[in-house]
């Protein structure tokens, strides 16, 4: 245990073990992004990780609250990780950011008493200043940290227009294909689209995987993460799945989140014998349509990817980065193998 200033950096192990004030970080978090909530990572934690590996929430604490919140997992060969998947958009500290400078000392001091010495944290806003400062205080103490780019991550800023004023700013030829083929698939085979907000989710989930098996995107690595991750975001009212039916079954689906004004769109798929109908183009007009006029949302997040049909639809590139950190000059070499191998990986990422 490290005590400074009377916080105390603490380690814990599964949810239930966590003080009831550790919620207050969590509503701050969400509100920045889902991807920072409980639900997520709790998801994360129960359908995602390998065989090898375990949850660990390290935290700054006081005598009444928890300060900071930092999800990792370990594994048994002593590394600790970001408790992330491999489509997490954004990672950060979840922070009492009134105390910034004190629990941010107090909480690398607890990760130096840790056994591994080299930390990695991804994908970061380049922005975050929670990040930024524990860059800081890390380089202060003593370690060697490095960043590179991880993913490209495309928005669009709604500011108030309609659906209407929205798509009149597309490009033409966007507009034109998504009434041409629309017009071209009813007319050939009759469509409908479903959405699904929080019931009839075992047909949602039976429906999504028929589309996903028939797409590009293969099969889940984790086979748990999208079932609960449709009831864990279903619940809190988050949770847009659209489904494009032709002939009496799922030719396109797509996984949308809304929450505090912000869509994010999550996992898009189509059957690849459809292709020539457009029907993800069909299906992401329907979705923007009911986000922009029906939700009102302020943003529209396509979260990860540099894919050029993106800036279709969106106005606005972010790039999410990886921050790697080591004990300097003992594990500098290490470190630079990790930093190393991570940019090869990230290389095939963002193509």
């Amino acid at each position: 245990m490290v005590t400074t200033n009377q916080m105390q950096f603490k380690c814990f192990k599964a949810w239930d073990q966590l003080p009831k004030s550790a919620e207050i970080l969590f509503g701050q978090a969400e509100k920045q992004s889902l991807f920072l909530s409980r639900p997520w990572f709790e998801n994360l934690a129960a359908t995602a990780l390998g065989q090898d590996q375990n949850l660990l929430l390290a935290c700054v604490v006081d005598s009444r609250c928890v300060l900071a919140i930092l999800p990792l997992t370990t594994r048994d060969d002593g590394n600790y990780e970001p408790l992330s998947h491999h489509v997490t958009p954004l990672y950060s500290i979840l922070l009492e950011e009134t105390k910034r400078d004190a629990i941010i000392t107090c909480l690398v001091g607890g990760l130096q008493s840790l056994p591994n010495k080299i930390h990695r944290f991804l994908p970061i806003d380049a922005d975050d200043k929670n990040m930024n400062h524990l860059q800081q205080v890390m380089e202060s103490l003593g370690y060697e940290c490095n960043r590179y780019i991880r993913i490209f991550n495309w928005v669009h800023s709604i500011n108030g227009a309609s659906f209407k004023q929205y798509m009149a700013a597309r490009p033409a030829h966007l507009r034109n294909t998504i009434k041409r083929k629309s017009r071209k698939l009813e007319r050939e085979h009759g469509y409908h689209i479903r959405l699904f907000v929080d019931d009839d989710l075992q047909l949602a989930l039976t429906d999504y995987q028929k589309v996903f098996r028939a797409s590009w995107q293969g099969t889940e690595h984790f086979a748990g993460f999208i079932p609960g991750l449709l009831n864990h975001f279903a619940k809190h009212g988050w949770l847009r799945l659209a489904i494009l039916y032709s002939d009496q079954r799922p030719i396109a689906a797509q996984l949308w989140f809304v929450a505090h004004q912000k869509a994010s769109i999550f996992r898009l798929a189509y059957d690849k014998a459809w292709k020539n109908y457009s029907p993800g183009s069909i299906l992401t007009s329907y979705l923007m349509e009911h986000v922009i006029d029906i939700d009102k949302v302020n943003e529209v997040d396509f979260l990860t990817g540099n894919d050029p049909y993106k800036q279709n639809w969106m106005s606005r590139c972010n790039k999410r980065w990886v921050m790697g950190c080591g004990n300097k000059p003992k594990f500098q070499s290490t470190l630079i193998r990790i930093i190393a191998r991570m940019k090869a990986l990230g290389e095939r990422v963002l193509t």
